[in-house]
């Protein structure tokens, strides 16, 4: 339990230098950035948006699948655990959110540039929610069409941020799980793209740094624990003999 819940923690501190530096350096959201580079955000947060989340989903447990050559029974048994670590995230980020109730950054914006106060927002029904958003930026030219879509089909509230939780759940497991068999370029792919995710929430005006930094400590919670009853149920994560010499090999071809 020790060595993994060293290894998530750190990879875990990795994820949060972009968020706690970003608070301490007191950043706000504001619209007007440059608007291709803010539509590559936009594309790397739909990786996690539904439906593309869900073959992100898939796709992530077939590779992990095959990078750990787990037996049929074995591998139903890391299915059902990363799918509930990812689902439980996904719970508790909806309980916590109905009970912290945090507008997200545009909300706020809305509220000083339109006179759309926070509350009022909130106490519309979903639908209402998103043709409030659509009528008041109907006409505004500083927000791209497609962020404003955007901001349409995801009017909840911010604190924590299920698309971080999503995304360093899966790069906290590459770290759990992968590590011990030297996946090394999966992990470096997988922590980059949860640090790009995570970015991309804040440029996009969805949330504020403390979100991330919520999720990111919630997911290295559960993705430890997930890592640690793989390891009691379908045996040591360290590889067998056999592909040690595999991995040295392709050590060697790396390097």
């Amino acid at each position: 339990m020790l060595p993994i819940a060293r290894r998530t923690a750190l990879a875990a501190l990795l994820l949060l230098i972009i968020p706690v530096l970003t608070l301490l350096w007191g950043w706000q959201w504001q619209p007007g950035s440059d608007s291709r580079w803010l539509k590559a955000m936009y594309w790397v947060t739909e990786t996690v948006t539904q439906p593309w989340g869900l073959i992100t989903h898939v796709v992530l447990f077939c590779w992990f699948l095959w990078c750990l050559r787990f037996r049929l029974k074995a591998a139903l048994v890391l299915f059902a655990l990363l799918g509930g670590a990812i689902l439980l995230g996904q719970g508790a980020k909806s309980v916590i959110k109905e009970q912290v109730q945090a507008p997200r950054p545009y909300v706020v914006w809305l509220e000083k540039s339109r006179s759309v106060p926070v509350e009022q927002f909130y106490n519309l029904k979903r639908k209402e929610r998103s043709e409030l958003v659509a009528r008041q930026l109907e006409k505004e030219t500083q927000i791209p069409a497609w962020l404003r879509s955007h901001w349409q089909n995801e009017t909840g509230f911010a604190f924590p941020s299920g698309h971080t939780m999503f995304a360093a759940s899966w790069a906290l497991l590459a770290v759990g799980l992968l590590w011990p068999r030297r996946r090394v370029v999966t992990i470096v792919v997988l922590m980059v793209w949860a640090c790009a995710v995570m970015s991309s929430r804040m440029l996009l005006g969805m949330h504020w740094p403390r979100d991330l930094i919520a999720a990111t400590v919630i997911s290295w919670l559960l993705v430890t624990l997930a890592c640690w009853l793989t390891q009691r149920l379908c045996g040591p994560l360290a590889p067998p003999r056999e592909e040690q010499v595999e991995i040295a090999e392709r050590h060697d071809s790396e390097g």
